[in-house]
C-alpha cells in the first residue's frame, strides 16, 4: 500500500491512529483529579508534538542515515519561519504559501550552508554548522533588524494588509486554511473528561504523517541506500569511483526543507516569530530528540521529540505546592523531605532530570526508545514461545 512493504504500511497507519486519536490518548485523567495536570491533549502542547515530530524526522535523515551530525538545523527553522510570516504579513494570511515559501528558503539556505561546511566531516562539519547557525542567530537578533524585528520578532499586526486579504482597518489578521481558523477548536465532555479537537493540530498532523511518508520512501529508496553507504564507510565508497559529495549534499537540504516546514507550520499555528528559535540550544534540542528516540530509525526521532516536548511543558509546570498536595497524606517531617528531595527534578529544574533520562538512554539502550520496545517485544515473544512449547509438551503422550 502507498508503496511501502506490509511492515511499513503497518507502522504507517499506527502512527496515523495514534495520531488522529491523540486527543483521547493525552488526556488519560478526568479533569477535576489530581493527576489531571499530566494531561497533555491540549491543542498547543499537541501542535509542537507534531511540528518537532516534523523537525527531528529531518534531522534524522541526515544524521540517521549519513552519519554526520548536524549542530546548526535550528537556523533553517529559523528561517522557515521568516519566510511563512513575511509571506502572511505580505500575501496572504493562507498558510499554504508561507509553508512552501518556508520550505523554499529553507531548502536554499541549506544548500549554500551545505555547500560549504560538507567540504568538511566529522566534527570539522560538525563545529562549521553550528558556525551558521550562531552567525544567522546574530543576523536576525541584531544586524537585519528591519527584515526580523531583531529581539522582539515578528508578529502578525493591525496595520498589516497582506495583498490576498480582505481586512477592515485596525483587524488582526489570522492564520488559516481557506477560510478555516487555526485556532479554531471543538470541545467534546465525556463524563469528568474534556477532549478538545483542534483545527489546527489536525492540519499539523497531516502534514507530519506525509513528512512521516516521505521519510520512509526515503529510508527504502536505492537514495537511502547510498547514505547509509556514506555513513558506513564513506571512505571506501570513494574507493569504487562513487561520488559521495552530491548524495550527502541532497540529504542536508532535504533535511533542511523538513526543518524549513516544521518552522513553517510554526507560524501557522501561532503567528509570531522571535530569533531564540535559530539559537544553539534549539538545534541540540533536535539531537537529543534523536538520540533519545532512536537514530536511524523511522519512529524513533517523533518519540523522542514527544518525550522532550512533554517533560518540557508538563514536569516544569510541577511546584513545590503540588508535591505538597501529593504528599499531604504523610507525616510533616516525612512530607517535607520527600519535596525537598525531589524539587531540583521538577519545575525549574527539569532539565536536570531530562540530562538523567538521556544518560541511561545511552548507556543502557543506545537503539533510544525504539529499541526498549523492541526488547520488550522480544520478552513477550519468548515468553509465548516458552508457553507454547510448554503446552505441547504437556499434550504429547508420555511413551
Amino acid at each position: 500500500m502507498f508503496g511501502l512493504n506490509a511492515k511499513d504500511t503497518s507502522l504507517l497507519l499506527i502512527v496515523a491512529v495514534l495520531t488522529l486519536l491523540a486527543p483521547f490518548i493525552l488526556n488519560p485523567f478526568p479533569e477535576g483529579s489530581d493527576l489531571a495536570q499530566f494531561n497533555a491533549g491540549y491543542p498547543d502542547l499537541m501542535q509542537r508534538f507534531v511540528i518537532f515530530g516534523i523537525f527531528a524526522i529531518g534531522f534524522n535523515i541526515l544524521f540517521g542515515l549519513t552519519g554526520y551530525l548536524s549542530f546548526g538545523h535550528a537556523a533553517f527553522l529559523g528561517v522557515g519561519s521568516y519566510a511563512a510570516i513575511w509571506m502572511m504579513k505580505l500575501l496572504s494570511l493562507n498558510i499554504i504559501p508561507a509553508i512552501i515559501m518556508s520550505v523554499i528558503f529553507a531548502g536554499l539556505f541549506a544548500l549554500a550552508v551545505g555547500f560549504i561546511s560538507l567540504r568538511r566531516s566529522g566534527i570539522y562539519f560538525s563545529i562549521l554548522t553550528l558556525a551558521f547557525a550562531q552567525m544567522s542567530y546574530a543576523l536576525a537578533y541584531s544586524v537585519l533588524t528591519p527584515i526580523t524585528g531583531g529581539e522582539t520578532g515578528l508578529q502578525i499586526k493591525p496595520t498589516d494588509r497582506p495583498l490576498l486579504s480582505n481586512l477592515a482597518d485596525g483587524e488582526i489578521g489570522r492564520a488559516n486554511l481557506f477560510g478555516l481558523d487555526m485556532r479554531a477548536s471543538y470541545e467534546m465532555e465525556v463524563g469528568g473528561w474534556l477532549f478538545t479537537f483542534n483545527s489546527g493540530y489536525y492540519i499539523a498532523a497531516v502534514v507530519m504523517l506525509l513528512a512521516f511518508y516521505m521519510s520512509i520512501r526515503i529510508f527504502r529508496s536505492p537514495f537511502g541506500m547510498m547514505l547509509r553507504a556514506v555513513k558506513s564507510n564513506q571512505q571506501r565508497m570513494n574507493f569504487t569511483g562513487l561520488n559521495s559529495k552530491p548524495y550527502t549534499l541532497a540529504a542536508f537540504v532535504i533535511s533542511g526543507m523538513y526543518a524549513g516546514l516544521a518552522g513553517g507550520l510554526m507560524v501557522a499555528m501561532d503567528t509570531q516569530v522571535g530569533p531564540e528559535r535559530m539559537f544553539w540550544t534549539a538545534s541540540g534540542e533536535v539531537v537529543l530528540m534523536a538520540i533519545l528516540g532512536g537514530v536511524g530509525t523511522l519512529i524513533g526521532p517523533v518519540l523522542g521529540a514527544g518525550l522532550i516536548k512533554y517533560m518540557e511543558n508538563i514536569l516544569s509546570k510541577i511546584n513545590d505546592a503540588i508535591l505538597h498536595q501529593w504528599f499531604a497524606f504523610l507525616p510533616d517531617g516525612l512530607e517535607n523531605a520527600l519535596v525537598y528531595l525531589i524539587h531540583p527534578f521538577i519545575g525549574k529544574g527539569w532539565h536536570l532530570t531530562l540530562g538523567i533520562v538521556f544518560m541511561l538512554v545511552v548507556i543502557f539502550l543506545p537503539g533510544g526508545l525504539v529499541e526498549g520496545g523492541q526488547r520488550i517485544a522480544r520478552i513477550f515473544r519468548r515468553k509465548k514461545r516458552t508457553d507454547s512449547a510448554a503446552d505441547a509438551a504437556a499434550k504429547t503422550p508420555a511413551e
